[in-house]
């Protein structure tokens, strides 16, 4: 059964529709001050889109998946894969929903699951950002880093206000493809678009301060 009921819903109300789905961020590893978190990823809002491109969303549908959502923010993965899978029964076509099964999935060490998930996200909306996200974070754990690459590429390229894919690309430059250049360079946009994130700014600092120093290395060496 598809969606057929759809609400518009204008770019700032459905904004505030996914703060709750922000809460899903996948496990972090954060040590120190100079350790970057190892990826984040986020669900979405039970969006889907109409016939002239709009984001559009079913009452109903959106009602289902905040009590998943809520669940899944609670600690309760079990539930909450159970609610999403139901959701997803009535629902078919909320790629939002199978994005964050992959997240559960990941997070129980299913990346086979997980990556069933976000390929049928992306079979429902191929330019989905978070599934493109949740695409490189696999990637990325699985060293294929290109492709990874690639996935967060095309999720800012779609989506360039999507802060989280260009956080993710400036963890995977940093620390994977040691290009401290393209490493500032998104997390200077993560910043611009996020604003108040206080460890991101540190990082900022410490990344000009390294790039800096390899500037002058290089003109010394000339």
């Amino acid at each position: 059964m598809y969606l057929q009921r759809f609400t518009n819903i204008p770019g700032r109300v459905a904004s505030g529709l996914l703060l709750l789905a922000a809460l899903l961020l996948a496990a972090c590893s954060s040590t120190g001050p100079a350790v970057r978190d190892d990826a984040r990823a986020t669900g979405n809002a039970a969006l889907t889109r109409g016939e002239d491109g709009a984001m559009q969303v079913s009452p109903a549908a959106q009602t289902l998946f905040e009590q998943a959502a809520a669940t899944m923010a609670s600690g309760d993965l079990l539930d909450a894969e159970l609610r999403f899978k139901e959701l997803l029964l009535q629902y078919p076509d909320i790629p939002a929903a199978q994005v964050n099964l992959a997240i559960i999935h990941s997070s129980n060490g299913n990346d086979e699951a997980a990556r069933a998930a976000i390929d049928a996200a992306l079979q429902i909306d191929p330019d989905f950002a978070p599934a493109l996200n949740q695409l490189g974070m696999l990637l990325r754990r699985n060293g294929n880093f290109p492709e990874a690459e690639a996935a967060y590429l095309k999720a800012v390229t779609v989506s360039p206000e999507y802060a989280l894919a260009h956080y993710n690309l400036g963890v995977l430059n940093e620390l994977y493809l040691q290009r401290l250049d393209i490493a500032l360079q998104h997390f200077e946009q993560y910043q611009a678009l996020v604003g108040d994130d206080e460890q991101v700014e540190k990082w900022i600092a410490d990344l000009e301060r390294r790039v800096a120093a390899n500037q002058r290395t290089a003109n010394v060496a000339e």
